[in-house]
């Protein structure tokens, strides 16, 4: 006789399922990019679930583009090489030593630890950085301080520390139309020929407009937007966006968080979701549940 607990049990799954049907057909065939970083890329367990999970979106038809960032890694290695890391605002001084090492981890360790955790899933990736085929043409990022006494704007030198110029999307076009999973290290290349460390959010957000994308998937440490008494906020419009900032609502660190998913959404993109990549299976509960669960930012 049939245990009723397990018919439950299965009749509970088979109901999930037909709830995501409407939305597996909606992003069949679609481009989804995942920026993959924070704790969820730190814990084992949550980066075992996390390759199953891209791994299943492209088994049921959506193309999944991920992005990793990689800074505690980095910060492991300059450790172990006993190099000083200089920070301004929050972005890595980053000079000719340290570049090195800065590709070397991205580009090398990180990505290909990502890649296999996708492809041990069952799914084949591949690991690859902006500067394969010329794909992220960087330009040096300037920034400016204001001296707080005199008022005056300064140049603030970060180095080899860059931002997208331009995506050419050949590559990941190639790699997906024969069935592969791109992940793709935030490494970008000047014309020159010069190195650059790119912040994985804006490249993320770079590559998701370049390729139109019906989803860009910000997995972050946190549940997403909140509002001033910490409740999350499910959607914003992009002048929403721009009223937060300017009324002091969105602050700190996600301030360029939104910015990239507003410039994403700008450039094409047809919707970009903060969500807590701390939570398990976050990218199936926000595409293929009836309510996501992080914040959605939208035109």
């Amino acid at each position: 006789m049939t245990d009723p607990t397990a018919i439950d049990a299965a009749s509970e799954r088979a109901k999930i399922l037909a709830q995501a049907l409407p939305y597996l057909r909606r992003y069949a065939g679609a481009t989804i990019v995942v920026k993959y970083g924070g704790h969820a890329m730190g814990e084992e367990s949550l980066a075992a679930e996390f390759g199953r999970d891209i791994a299943l979106l492209k088994q049921v038809g959506v193309n999944p583009v991920v992005v990793h960032g990689g800074g505690p890694q980095i910060n492991a290695m300059l450790k172990r090489l006993a190099i000083q890391s200089n920070f301004i605002d929050g972005l890595r001084v980053t000079d000719a030593a340290m570049v090195e090492v800065v590709e070397m981890v991205l580009a090398g360790t990180v990505n290909k630890q990502v890649a296999n955790l996708i492809t041990q899933a069952g799914a084949l990736a591949v690991g690859i950085c902006g500067k394969d085929g010329g794909m992220i043409r960087a330009k040096k990022l300037i920034r400016t301080k204001k001296d707080p006494d005199s008022h005056i704007e300064q140049i603030l030198d970060l180095g080899f520390v860059g931002e997208p110029e331009h995506v050419d999307v050949r590559v990941i076009h190639a790699l997906t139309g024969a069935g592969l999973i791109p992940v793709i290290a935030p490494v970008g290349v000047g014309a020159d020929g010069q190195t650059y460390n790119i912040n994985a959010d804006t490249v993320a957000g770079a590559v998701a407009g370049a390729l139109g994308a019906a989803r860009l998937l910000m997995l972050t440490d946190v549940a997403g937007v909140l509002d001033a008494n910490k409740n999350l906020i499910p959607e914003l419009s992009i002048a929403a966006v721009q009223k937060g900032i300017a009324e002091g609502m969105i602050t700190g660190g996600m301030i360029p968080k939104v910015e990239n998913c507003v410039d994403a959404v700008q450039r094409g993109v047809k919707g970009a979701v903060i969500l807590d990549g701390r939570v398990r299976h976050a990218c199936l509960l926000e595409l293929f549940a009836e309510e996501g669960f992080g914040t959605l930012i939208t035109g």
